[in-house]
């Protein structure tokens, strides 16, 4: 079995927050803050990000008849997954498998 190749994207709210987010913890780290919540917040995603990029099918998946429709209008999406990360915060995610010659795997963070 060829192994496939992930790519992980951030698109619209998850990557505005994202980016947020890492300007807060360079702010953090100016003024010598080195353990807070934000700080905490984003190794738990960049961790799950990098366990998606191993087993892109490890969150929990999202049955197709609770996909709200703003998943569906605004990403197209076919299928849906979440991830729990710290603060009870999660991150939504959908499995795109391009066409090309199926060993490429796109994984969008909405």
């Amino acid at each position: 079995m060829t192994e496939k190749r992930v790519s992980i994207k951030l698109l619209g709210d998850a990557k505005e927050s994202y980016m947020k987010l890492k300007k807060m913890i360079e702010e953090e780290h100016k003024k010598g803050i080195e353990n807070s919540f934000n700080q905490t917040l984003f190794r738990s995603i960049e961790n799950k990000i990098s366990i998606l990029k191993r087993e892109y099918d490890s969150g929990i998946h999202i049955p197709k008849n609770k996909i709200g429709k703003k998943y569906l209008l605004k990403y197209d999406v076919t299928n849906l997954w979440k991830v729990n990360i710290s603060g009870g915060w999660r991150i939504i995610y959908t499995i795109k498998q391009p066409q090309r010659d199926n060993t490429e795997v796109e994984i969008l963070l909405i």
